[in-house]
C-alpha cells in the first residue's frame, strides 16, 4: 500500500435515504490517471468531490477516502489537492485580474511575499502556454478566451504542486482541438510533477488517449475498472461495450451508429437485481434478480453475470436496424 495516494473504501453518498453512489472502492497512484466515465447521472461529479472533501450539504456519507496520511480532505485542498470544474468562468471572481487570483492561491498555501506570489502565478500562466503571461495575469476573466480560461484553470489547479488532481469534465465547452490541448496539457503538467490526475469525461476516446485506468460507473455503482487501453478494446461489462459502441469509428460495417436503449435510472427507483439490466441485451432472470458483485476478470474488476459473454467487437452486442 505504500505506492497508494488515493484510498476509496466503500464510499457511499446518499440524500434523504437515497444512495446516488453505491459502494465505490478504488485506488490511485502517484503519476497515474484515472479517468471516470459513465452517462450523466451515474455519480461521477459526486465522487470527484468527494475526493476533495467537497460532498454537498446535506449529504449523507460512509466510507473513507484516504489521501495518504492527510486526516483532513478538506485542509489539504488547494496544497495537496485540486480541482479543474466544468465552468471555467465561474471559477474566478469576475472583479479581480487572472494573475491576483493565482497569487492569492499561492500565499494561501506558501509563505511569500506579494511579489513572489506574483512571479509565481505569471510562471503558471506560462507554462499552460498562456501568450504574453506578464500582461494577460492584469487581464480580468471575461477578457480570456474560453480556451484560454480553461488553460487558466489549470494553471490555477497545478501552480502549488498538488500531489493529486481532479478534473470535473474539464473540457465540455471545448471544440476538439481545444479539449485535445487542455487534455494533454493537464496530464503533461501533472505527469511532470509526479502527480495523480482523476478525470472525469465522457470522452472515451480521450481516454484511451491520456488514460492509464479507467473506471466505468453505472447507477452509482463500479461496473467495471481496469486497464485505459484494455477496456477501451475488450470491454467486459455490456454497459461499457454500449458505450464504446455509440462512438464513431467503433462500428465499420454499419452506416449508422448503434444505440445505447433507454435511459439510466434515477437513483430513487433502480431496478432490482443489475440495475443496467432493464437496457442490457444479455440480461437473464439472474441478473433481474441478483446484483452482480465485482470480480475479477481478464486483469480488471467486472460487476456482470454475464461478463464473458460480451463479444470481442463492442457494437455487435447493441446492433440493431434503425429506420432510413
Amino acid at each position: 500500500m505504500d505506492d497508494v495516494l488515493l484510498s476509496v473504501r466503500d464510499l457511499r453518498i446518499g440524500f434523504r435515504g437515497v444512495d446516488a453512489v453505491r459502494g465505490l472502492s478504488f485506488d490511485v497512484r502517484p503519476g497515474e490517471v484515472l479517468a471516470v466515465v459513465g452517462e450523466s447521472g451515474a455519480g461521477k461529479s459526486l465522487t470527484a468531490r468527494a475526493l476533495l472533501g467537497m460532498v454537498p450539504r446535506g449529504a449523507r456519507t460512509s466510507g473513507s477516502v484516504r489521501l495518504r496520511d492527510e486526516p483532513d480532505l478538506a485542509a489539504a485542498r488547494g496544497r495537496r489537492v485540486s480541482l479543474v470544474p466544468q465552468d471555467a468562468l465561474s471559477a474566478f471572481s469576475p472583479v479581480h485580474p487572472v494573475g491576483d487570483q493565482l497569487a492569492a492561491a499561492v500565499r494561501s498555501v506558501r509563505r511569500v511575499s506579494r511579489r513572489e506570489a506574483r512571479a509565481l502565478a505569471v510562471a503558471a500562466l506560462d507554462r499552460v502556454g498562456i501568450p504574453d503571461a506578464v500582461r494577460r495575469a492584469r487581464a480580468y476573466p471575461h477578457e480570456y478566451s474560453g480556451g484560454m480560461r480553461q488553460r487558466a484553470v489549470v494553471a490555477m489547479a497545478t501552480v502549488n504542486d498538488p500531489e493529486l488532481v481532479v478534473a470535473d469534465e474539464p473540457t465540455t465547452a471545448l471544440d476538439a482541438e481545444r479539449r485535445e490541448q487542455v487534455l494533454r496539457l493537464l496530464a503533461e503538467r501533472t505527469a511532470r510533477r509526479g502527480a495523480a490526475l482523476v478525470l472525469v469525461t465522457h470522452d472515451l476516446d480521450a481516454v484511451r488517449e491520456h488514460a492509464d485506468r479507467v473506471l466505468v460507473l453505472y447507477a452509482g455503482r463500479a461496473v467495471e475498472l481496469g486497464p485505459a487501453e484494455a477496456v477501451s478494446t475488450r470491454p467486459h461489462a455490456p454497459y461499457t461495450a454500449g458505450l464504446l459502441a455509440c462512438l464513431p469509428g467503433h462500428s465499420p460495417d454499419s452506416p449508422r451508429l448503434p444505440t445505447l436503449p433507454g435511459s439510466p435510472p434515477p437513483p430513487g427507483a433502480l431496478p432490482p437485481g443489475c440495475a443496467f439490466a432493464p437496457r442490457c441485451p444479455l440480461a437473464t432472470e439472474s441478473c433481474r434478480a441478483t446484483e452482480p458483485e465485482p470480480r475479477e476478470l481478464a486483469g480488471r474488476l467486472v460487476a456482470c453475470h454475464h461478463a464473458e459473454q460480451v463479444p470481442p467487437v463492442a457494437a455487435e452486442l447493441f446492433r440493431k436496424e434503425l429506420p432510413a
